[in-house]
């Protein structure tokens, strides 16, 4: 009797087991591809179990063997950086709003390239209905669970509070001497380099010149100014050694990133698997040493001195531990709370200030017509060798011209994800809870029907009444996002973009290197795949 019933508890299993996968990979899609196609939203045919993964993999292969050209210097980049999306979208984005949906497994991702769409999902009363996709699992242990993965709840609300005074203007201002002190150390060993070649050569030649790989040399700049506003002058060096930690995780997440996704592999004790188990908890301790350091010491700020990010979330898990915190009863901040943070801003800030810094170079090289534009103005405004100050820099409506035409035509991140946690409707269109929506931004920022026939061109001139005139939609331009989810460190960002290229443009004129291809790539974010060799030229 026993054995029977153990039969029919494993059956019964068994049945429910079928059911649900049933319905989840084959009803359920029928069900919501139907839906869609009703609204006249088509897609790639979905395929049982894997959507359309597949296809996706043979359309990446294909579009890898057929971009070897690395000569054809186009800014036209959308069909190589996402060509799944720019191929699907010409077969089947005649319907609504020019959307595709596309299935990654049995999951639906509906596109949507229209801004008043976007706007209404990232800021508007729809906004609320969709939250953040998490990201892959190797890159979010880099990333952490800080403000970029919170949910938007109450605890995503708190940091957000917390942490974005550290970005105000005035906190920055004070950040910007140190910012050039470490641009002057970075010039100074270029001149250096500059005045040993023309030795070398006697002075003629091709003395008094230097190639740099700006891609690389970029992310060292801006190591210095996102440790500082994380760890402060207190625990600089600490925080040095803790990005370095982290550098080779991104070089272990990038590796990766690039392999087929096998479920379930990153849990298997291979070598470099181990590897990156190793370094999260290097990365982990050294943080949680830092803070207890911190939380430990009872020395003042100095009130001169900008505030960091681990001075304020301390003070906050001081004030609302207890639940001190009048509006927030509810919620405590911990340890593990401002190391999420630390990796979050360390991650984010140098990738994101790096890639601006690198492309707004390699298009000021390209185009030396605009580089002496911005020169005239930098040399105007600041003069020759003079430290540009805070004021001087909000001058600089040329140079800032160009680096919002960079964002544009080179945006770090190119797309976005969101989930509707429920039925919603966005202009017009009824997009069932689930439903993932891909936010091509970089699709967005290269569309001829809101930037002109010229869309595909550097033409920094398109700014010049502001980034609410350049398009035809106000809201067009994204490069941090949009709505309270925008980059919480777009101001240290743009500030720290804006102070290095005036200071190279003071000293230096420069050319692409004849070694330069031009290759945009994504890999976590958009980056040059064979680097960004640039030659530089004393003035």
């Amino acid at each position: 009797m026993e054995e029977h019933w153990s039969w029919a508890v494993a059956a019964a299993a068994a049945a429910a087991v079928w059911w649900y996968t049933a319905v989840r990979v084959w009803w359920a899609p029928r069900r919501i591809r139907n839906h869609y196609l009703k609204q006249g939203i088509r897609g790639p045919k979905y395929r049982l179990f894997l959507g359309n993964l597949r296809d996706l993999a043979a359309l990446t292969n294909s579009n890898n063997n057929n971009n070897n050209n690395t000569n054809n210097f186009s800014h036209n980049i959308l069909p190589r950086v996402l060509f799944f999306y720019h191929h699907w979208k010409k077969l089947y984005g005649s319907g609504a709003g020019s959307m595709v949906v596309i299935w990654f497994g049995a999951t639906a991702r509906v596109t949507v390239s229209d801004p008043a769409m976007i706007v209404e999902i990232l800021g508007g009363k729809s906004s609320e209905v969709f939250e953040k996709c998490e990201s892959p699992p190797l890159v979010r242990e880099i990333e952490g669970d800080g403000l970029l993965n919170l949910p938007a709840a109450h605890k995503w609300a708190l940091h957000r509070r917390i942490i974005q005074p550290i970005f105000h203007l005035e906190n920055l201002k004070l950040m910007t001497p140190m910012m050039a002190k470490s641009m002057e150390e970075a010039v100074m060993k270029w001149s250096q380099g500059m005045s040993n070649s023309a030795a070398t050569s006697g002075g003629g030649g091709g003395g008094g010149k230097v190639e740099i790989e700006v891609s690389e040399w970029f992310q060292h700049l801006s190591e210095d100014a996102i440790i500082r506003a994380v760890f402060g002058s207190r625990s600089y060096e600490a925080g040095r050694a803790i990005f370095k930690l982290q550098s080779q995780q991104m070089a272990q997440a990038a590796e990766a990133y690039q392999t087929i996704f096998i479920p379930g592999y990153r849990f298997l004790p291979t070598k470099k698997n181990r590897i990156s188990w190793k370094l999260e908890k290097q990365v982990r301790k050294s943080l949680l040493e830092v803070i207890d350091q911190r939380m430990r010491s009872q020395e003042p700020s100095d009130p001169s001195s900008p505030s960091d990010l681990l001075e304020v979330m301390i003070k906050a898990s001081l004030q609302y531990t207890s639940g001190a915190g009048e509006s927030w009863p509810s919620i405590t901040i911990t340890a593990n709370d401002v190391v999420e943070e630390c990796k979050t801003l360390l991650f984010a800030g140098k990738q994101t200030t790096s890639n601006m810094l690198t492309w707004t170079t390699v298009l000021l090289a390209m185009h030396p017509t605009w580089q002496e534009q911005a020169r005239e103005e930098v040399l105007r405004v600041c003069g020759a060798r003079d430290t540009p100050t805070k004021d001087d820099l909000a001058k600089l409506k040329t140079l800032e011209m160009i680096l919002k035409e960079s964002l544009r035509l080179y945006p770090p991140a190119v797309a976005l994800i969101r989930r509707a946690r429920e039925n919603v409707k966005v202009g017009g269109v009824h997009i069932l809870g689930g439903t993932e929506v891909l936010i091509p931004i970089l699709a967005v920022h290269h569309d001829p029907g809101l930037w002109c026939h010229d869309a595909h061109e550097f033409n920094p001139a398109r700014f010049a009444k502001g980034v609410a005139r350049a398009a035809s939609h106000p809201m067009a331009f994204m490069p941090f996002g949009i709505g309270s989810r925008r980059c919480v460190g777009q101001n240290l960002a743009v500030l720290q973009a804006k102070l290095a290229v005036a200071m190279i443009l003071q000293r230096f004129s420069f050319e692409l290197a004849p070694t330069y291809k031009h290759a945009p790539a994504l890999q976590l974010m958009l980056h040059p795949q064979y680097g960004a060799p640039v030659v530089f030229r004393k003035l």
